[in-house]
């Protein structure tokens, strides 16, 4: 497959990125790691007639503590966060998840920030934002805004990015001693899309697990927080029988309208047998994890 004919340009600074973006709206595309986006041009499930090619942008860059919290520029690519002592130690949910990201060569060019504008519900990063309660900076015209990951992945591949904002890097609450982190999916083959994959995090203490944040990727059209089933496990011992309860809590709350939906190769039954799979498997670590602190 060959892409289409497109025009290039690799703006010098920001500024000049949302001028190109505002001036040729949907007849444009953002360039960052182009894991995704060059090959929709090659099979031609996307037609732009200008490329944006935001490697220039030395603004978009880096990983580093700021005002407090854990920044990750935009085109921070997968392996630096992978291999960063920053995340390590402030974000160590991003450094359990990031093996799990396809392959080497493409953690060696995707970008973090490329991944949660793209906001592929079977992703890594955008169910982790979620679950570390993350802050999306977007810049455009007007300025500056900050989105809530809770309210920034909208529906399939949609996000409430406004059409001419570009996505510059993600803000993420440092972790405390008494944080609990703990990721897991379960895919066919390592590198490929998680058929389910879970990202959570939470604060423990003597009676257990606290403020519990659940995502789920790969079951419905954005990543899924588990709210009803982080309520079910609020202030409870993790023994044996609050386990089962959280469970069950997690089986429930995956039915109705928010039943996971099938792929190709896997019912939405099937898809929600495995989500409390992966449930067990991160209570039973924060249990062991507790009799060992």
């Amino acid at each position: 497959m060959k892409a289409p004919p497109f025009d290039y340009a690799k703006p010098a600074s920001l500024d000049e990125a949302i001028a190109l973006l505002e001036r040729h709206g949907d007849d444009a595309r953002l360039l960052a790691g182009g894991q995704t986006l060059l090959a929709t041009l090659n099979m031609r499930l996307a037609e732009p007639a200008l490329l944006i090619d935001l490697n220039g942008l030395s603004d978009l860059r880096g990983i580093a503590l700021v005002d407090g919290k854990l920044r990750i520029g935009a085109l921070a690519t997968h392996a630096q966060v992978e291999a960063s002592p920053l995340v390590a130690a402030h974000a160590p949910l991003l450094a359990m998840a990031a093996p799990h990201i396809a392959h080497r060569a493409i953690r060696n060019m995707g970008t973090f920030g490329g991944s949660i504008a793209y906001a592929d519900p079977a992703a890594e990063w955008p169910a982790c934002a979620l679950a570390l309660d993350a802050e999306i900076v977007v810049r455009g015209s007007g300025g500056e805004r900050r989105i809530a990951a809770a309210d920034f992945f909208l529906d399939l591949y949609t996000t409430s990015l406004a059409p001419h904002e570009i996505l510059v890097a993600c803000d993420i609450p440092v972790r405390s001693p008494e944080s609990f982190h703990h990721f897991d999916e379960l895919a066919r083959r390592h590198g490929d899309y998680a058929v389910v994959g879970l990202a959570m995090a939470a604060r423990r203490d003597a009676g257990g697990l606290r403020d519990a944040r659940i995502a789920f990727m790969g079951i419905g059209g954005v990543p899924l927080r588990a709210r009803a089933t982080e309520l079910a496990l609020q202030g409870q011992a993790l023994d044996a029988a609050a386990i089962d309860h959280a469970c069950a809590a997690l089986e429930a709350e995956l039915d109705g309208p928010r039943a996971p939906m099938p792929d190709l190769t896997h019912s939405g039954a099937t898809k929600r047998h495995l989500a409390t799979v992966l449930l067990r498997r991160a209570l039973q670590a924060a249990d062991a994890v507790s009799h060992r602190g």
